[in-house]
């Protein structure tokens, strides 16, 4: 199971993410309360083991903008969280991974006629949807015909709630930003706890299987 923390913003969260036992590491580059400059980044990603894997969040932004950020910062990973086209994509120089806000299952067939490497499925991102639930459906998630082996799964995820998210879904990995801070800050004993749940729940569903 690969856990992505993101929205990381200091070498400290960084590290305690990395030590955790966290896969990737994720940058936004977008406008956020998390935005980080690329030359931060960099630094940041430059401790990091090989093994875990620096990707960077853009939305909406130039190709040129994102090619040159990417770079900089020295990412493994381009996650579009916008409105980008598959075309735009299928052009990035790097691995990518698409987000998607899931509203119906409408939402699927887009997901799976969009060139990338990696889905990752998140809650609408308008506020006043009517689909106001604090995670996605799993149950309907699971049902769906998608590509389980490529998915993603995020969407107010704690490490009271993603080992259920895991054994309902069977993803190939959880994402966590807001699920693993306290006052908008990375907090160390979300993330252990978080990353803990998931490897641990991973395991438990392959040897039900």
């Amino acid at each position: 199971m690969f856990v992505k923390i993101c929205g990381v913003k200091t070498a400290e969260a960084a590290q305690i993410a990395a030590d955790a036992g966290t896969d990737f590491i994720g940058f936004i580059f977008a406008e956020s309360s998390r935005k980080i400059e690329p030359e931060e980044a960099r630094a940041i990603a430059k401790e990091l083991p090989q093994h875990i894997k620096k990707v960077g969040v853009f939305s909406n932004q130039s190709e040129a903008d994102i090619i040159r950020t990417a770079a900089l910062a020295g990412l493994d990973y381009i996650q579009l969280h916008g409105q980008e086209s598959a075309e735009l994509a299928s052009r990035m120089p790097l691995p990518v991974i698409k987000a998607f806000s899931i509203e119906s299952s409408a939402d699927f067939t887009k997901l799976v006629n969009y060139p990338a490497d990696y889905y990752l499925v998140d809650l609408p991102k308008n506020p006043k949807s009517a689909q106001r639930a604090k995670t996605l459906d799993w149950n309907a998630l699971a049902a769906a015909s998608l590509p389980f082996e490529k998915i993603i799964l995020a969407g107010g995820l704690t490490a009271d709630n993603v080992a259920e998210a895991i054994r309902v879904v069977k993803p190939f990995g959880v994402d966590v930003a807001s699920g693993v801070e306290t006052d908008g800050v990375k907090d160390e004993q979300k993330m252990r706890a978080f990353v803990l749940q998931a490897k641990q729940s991973a395991t438990e569903t392959r040897n039900e299987q």
